[in-house]
């Protein structure tokens, strides 16, 4: 008889986890499932797929050598392709008292594990995440009565309550937001002598998963051979540390810079580790605070650091529990083009595109700034259909899991949800990627111009996106000027660009 088994997802590795609080090895098990689904219910990139499965694995490992009773179910060894599946058969061959769970990142997964449980007529307790800073309750009670769950003030409440960056009652430095200091680009001469990140070579249980991989998946899109992601505590801690060290200083100046050719720039990459909880965020925090007490970085880049974490981090997880399953069907701007092919080839002649998705092709990585406003902004402005665009970043980052990704790309990146999370869509022309990248020297399209052989496809879309949604945001007080303009184009111009879109439309779908 198993008195608890303890359910651990590929996204939970972590063994603060309150769930190990009364874990009792002499009459619990733990149990955990490698299945075929959650890499194919979106095309998932390999380096997806590998990081996922090498850290289950490590982590599998450790549970062994502690004596634990640990039932793992490895792809290849069992035939079952959900975890409904699997866990539903488990329960059906073993007696359990009670199956226990930490809610988990994707709302998807927790029905399944509830289905089981209940055809087993096996009680399910589900477990708050202490991964995450905000107490469990915390973000709908303060979501209770707002007309408008703006980021900002939740990023204070939570600051507030824990002291982080805090001087007494007032935030450090002054002011809570150094986002005006944060929007440097490198200029023409781009960037010097960045630190490269730490990368880990695969030992033997992550080259044995990467050669599965290989095999099984195969047809799915992005390279393979290059991983080098951590997979373990050890490796995810070494990672903080050399961030800290090397990159931090300067992440805030150069946070929203692009540059051709350079994946990583000054940017953590610790989403991966963080998603994974390989790292816990109170933790990365708190080594970031110790750089700026040390003066080892500036206040303008530990702000922004820590607000990506505790701000947005801590946000998007309480919207998504909030508005699921809804936000899967949000589409506030009714967009209705298919996904352009080139999103999982990074076969196009833009400049920004190829070399963005040529990176998510390689690495499985692309840091925020590109998702926002390269390949997230030629979506928005395609007016692509937001499902299409949310299973593209769900299956091509290898630190997407839907908690973070689905507000993030439905909500922020595509206007989906009609303004719940931004005041207004992030549009912008071809001119805004020439100001905050290289990518526009060596590109054969031209920013300023909307129509004629050189037009820059962004530029021609953001105009016609303006004409489109133009009565909805005539009264914006951001957009509103955008939409004056448009009015006082001449209708020769208007139509040009109208014929520029729909020539676009067929060269590019």
């Amino acid at each position: 008889m198993i008195r608890k088994l303890v359910v651990v997802l590929g996204d939970q590795l972590n063994q603060d986890s309150g769930i190990w609080q009364d874990f009792d090895p002499q009459q619990d098990a733990v149990w955990m499932a490698e299945v075929m689904a959650e890499s194919t219910h979106v095309k998932s990139h390999p380096q997806r797929i590998t990081l996922f499965l090498s850290a289950m694995r490590h982590f599998a490992q450790t549970l062994r050598h502690q004596a634990w009773s640990l039932h793992y179910f490895q792809l290849g060894s069992h035939d079952f392709a959900s975890f409904e599946q699997a866990l539903g058969d488990f329960l059906s061959r073993h007696p359990v008292g009670s199956v226990e769970l930490v809610v988990p990142g994707d709302y998807r997964v927790l029905q399944q594990i509830k289905t089981a449980c209940h055809q087993a007529a096996i009680a399910l307790s589900i477990q708050p995440d202490n991964h995450f800073i905000a107490e469990p309750g915390e973000f709908k009670a303060w979501l209770t009565g707002r007309k408008k769950p703006t980021m900002e003030y939740w990023y204070r409440t939570l600051r507030q309550r824990t002291g982080i960056l805090m001087d007494g009652k007032k935030p450090l430095g002054g002011k809570w937001n150094y986002d005006a200091d944060n929007r440097q680009s490198f200029g023409k001469a781009g960037p010097q002598a960045v630190p490269l990140p730490l990368r880990f070579a695969p030992d033997a249980i992550t080259e044995s998963v990467r050669l599965q991989v290989k095999t099984l998946f195969a047809a799915h899109p992005g390279q393979l051979d290059n991983f080098a992601w951590p997979v373990t505590r050890v490796q995810a801690l070494q990672a903080l540390d050399d961030f800290i060290t090397y990159r931090l200083a300067k992440f805030g100046d150069y946070q929203d810079a692009m540059w051709p050719n350079q994946a990583w720039l000054y940017h953590s990459l610790l989403a991966v580790a963080l998603n994974l909880k390989l790292l816990n965020p109170r933790e990365v925090i708190a080594a970031a605070e110790q750089a700026y007490q040390q003066g080892r970085a500036p206040l303008n880049a530990v702000e922004g650091f820590v607000r990506q974490i505790l701000g947005w981090r801590e946000y998007v997880r309480g919207l998504y529990w909030s508005y699921m399953p809804d936000w899967l069907t949000m589409n506030a701007l009714d967009a209705q083009q298919d996904l352009p092919a080139f999103y999982w080839t990074g076969q196009t002649e833009m400049a920004c595109l190829k070399d963005s998705i040529g990176q998510v092709l390689e690495h499985g990585y692309g840091h925020h700034i590109q998702r926002l406003m390269v390949t997230g902004l030629f979506a928005l402005l395609w007016q692509a259909k937001p499902e299409q665009v949310h299973e593209w970043y769900l299956a091509m980052y290898v630190d997407a899991v839907e908690w973070v990704e689905l507000p993030n790309v439905l909500g922020m990146s595509q206007f989906a949800d009609g303004g719940l999370m931004a005041s207004k869509p992030y549009i912008a022309s071809g001119q805004y990627i020439d100001k905050m990248s290289g990518y526009c020297q060596t590109c054969r399209y031209k920013p300023k111009e909307a129509t004629g052989q050189q037009a820059c496809p962004f530029t021609t879309l953001y105009w016609g996106f303006i004409e489109q949604h133009q009565e909805r945001f005539r009264g914006h007080p951001r957009l509103g000027m955008q939409v004056r303009h448009l009015d006082a184009m001449s209708d020769e111009k208007r139509q040009q660009i109208e014929q520029q879109i729909v020539q676009l439309r067929l060269s590019l779908a």
